[in-house]
């Protein structure tokens, strides 16, 4: 069971507007917590728009086209801010295996391994997130009924088997040159349900 609660907030401009910055870790002095970034009067008794999104410091900081991540993070900002919801920033880079090994895993696909098996050659499942924490920062907020923003069904399945009700809203980026074959990748080995991005 998890012990994860708040352990401070503040609140935080951004171009899309401001959003309440929430830090969330088991350790008062954990320097790598997970992050809320929640519209100031979102109604945890409503249906809320959610966005569970796992760190990527390539795309999300340096805007990489190797992956969609920096976009669809910008999307789910726009979209909070827009309809009362808030955004989940797990700390859990490279689908969980680090940022070092998700780097040593990009050298193998530029020598031809798909995004899955580069993980799996370096010995480690094909995505090692898991999502309990998120879904104990959930239930903390009071949430019960979340609009899902995500393309991913392990995390359907896994706020759906934890007794929040859920309804998933896609959050699809249009493939570019650079991250077509990964978002192929996830369509056709993880099931990501991708109905638009891969248009050619």
């Amino acid at each position: 069971m998890s012990t994860i609660k708040k352990q401070v907030e503040a609140v935080i401009p951004t171009p899309f507007g401001s959003f309440n910055m929430l830090a969330f870790s088991d350790d008062k002095d954990e320097k790598m917590p997970h992050i809320v970034m929640a519209h100031p009067h979102f109604d945890a008794k409503d249906w809320v728009l959610v966005r569970l999104h796992s760190e990527c410091f390539t795309g999300d900081l340096f805007g990489s086209k190797r992956c969609d991540c920096g976009e669809q993070l910008e999307r789910a900002l726009e979209l909070a801010m827009q309809q009362q919801g808030l955004v989940v920033y797990l700390r859990q880079e490279g689908r969980g295996i680090g940022i070092i090994n998700k780097l040593k895993a990009y050298n193998l696909q530029d020598k031809g391994l798909d995004t899955i098996d580069a993980n799996t050659h370096l010995g480690f499942e094909p995505d090692e997130r898991t999502y309990e924490e998120a879904i104990a920062i959930l239930k903390s907020l009071g949430l019960s009924k979340i609009k899902l923003l995500t393309n991913n069904p392990l995390k359907v399945e896994a706020l759906n088997t934890s007794g929040l009700e859920v309804e998933r809203v896609p959050l699809e980026i249009a493939a570019q040159k650079e991250n077509f074959a990964y978002l192929k990748t996830k369509k056709d080995k993880m099931g990501h349900m991708l109905q638009n991005s891969l248009r050619e």
